[in-house]
């Protein structure tokens, strides 16, 4: 039994608005549901979706720190802090993450967990202790929970995705690793994905596109990122196995703002687990608790 995690920073599940939500593009089958309108096609192999809170009751507007925070490790971390934190961790969450993320939850519990991004070479020579403000949630869960950060190298092995799934980014500026359609990348995630009880991947080009507001750009991210996680899901057996999509904060779904919303974001979810998590989680918090109880207890 695997279960790959897969997260997109930064989309929620915005309104009906084809001059600013790239959502509403119709070759989509994953991020096309609205707030304003009931869904009319239903998800792929089976798939189920449904909108969850990334607000946990704290006022002001969700932010990737903490939201990030409170998705991994299940602890309410804008409640905890009172507010939301925006960008990397501090000290406080710092030691939420070491002591209760999932990575560390599986890899305590006996099981074979990973994180499948492939990291640049400045985070090897420099290492993470002297980059410790500049970690984000995931690195921060990978490092304290005793496990390595993937390198290129495996990413030519195909045993690690980067973040840009396609390679482009990293093609552009000069380094030897292979180019991948959407399509590819999928095959190679879902094949490092049987490896492992648990993993992880994260996406937030998103996030990216959301703050720059540029339609079409954005159209193009999500039309890719689709067929990505299509052909992982596809590529995986759903008898045994799991994988759902979710995200810490709105914004890409709005291209009116350059801010984070307020929208609650996606849980989308195939295989055994399925109807647990569409039944049980109604906000971010819940589903790590939730994965640590029908996997390790």
């Amino acid at each position: 039994m695997a279960i790959l995690l897969i997260f997109v920073d930064g989309i929620g599940i915005g309104v009906h608005d084809p001059e600013h939500n790239p959502c509403t593009n119709s070759q989509l089958q994953l991020f096309n549901s609205f707030i304003d309108r009931p869904r009319t096609k239903p998800i792929p192999f089976n798939g189920q979706i449904k909108a969850i809170d990334a607000i946990l009751d704290v006022p002001g507007i969700p932010q990737s720190a903490t939201g990030q925070t409170s998705l991994l490790t299940g602890e309410n971390a804008q409640q905890m802090l009172g507010r939301h934190l925006s960008g990397f961790p501090n000290e406080k969450l710092r030691q939420v993450i070491a002591e209760k993320s999932l990575l560390r939850r599986f890899t305590d519990a006996g099981k074979k967990a990973a994180f499948l991004n492939a990291y640049h070479p400045l985070v090897f020579e420099i290492g993470p202790e002297q980059l410790i403000r500049r970690l984000s949630v995931t690195s921060v869960a990978v490092w304290t929970a005793g496990l390595q950060y993937k390198s290129f190298d495996e990413l030519r092995d195909e045993q690690a995705v980067f973040h840009d799934f396609t390679n482009r980014d990293l093609i552009e500026k000069g380094y030897e690793v292979p180019q991948w359609t959407p399509f590819r990348a999928g095959e190679v995630l879902a094949t490092c994905a049987t490896h492992y009880d648990f993993c992880m991947y994260e996406y937030f080009k998103t996030d990216r596109a959301g703050h720059n507001q540029n339609f079409q750009s954005a159209v193009d991210i999500i039309l890719d990122l689709e067929q990505f996680i299509l052909t992982a899901v596809s590529e995986i057996d759903l008898q045994e196995n799991t994988v759902l999509v979710t995200s810490d904060h709105g914004n890409f779904e709005d291209l009116s703002i350059k801010s984070h919303t307020m929208n609650p974001v996606p849980l989308l979810v195939w295989g055994q687990y399925s109807e647990n998590l569409i039944g049980k989680v109604n906000s971010i918090v819940d589903i790590a608790p939730l994965l640590i109880t029908l996997e390790c207890q």
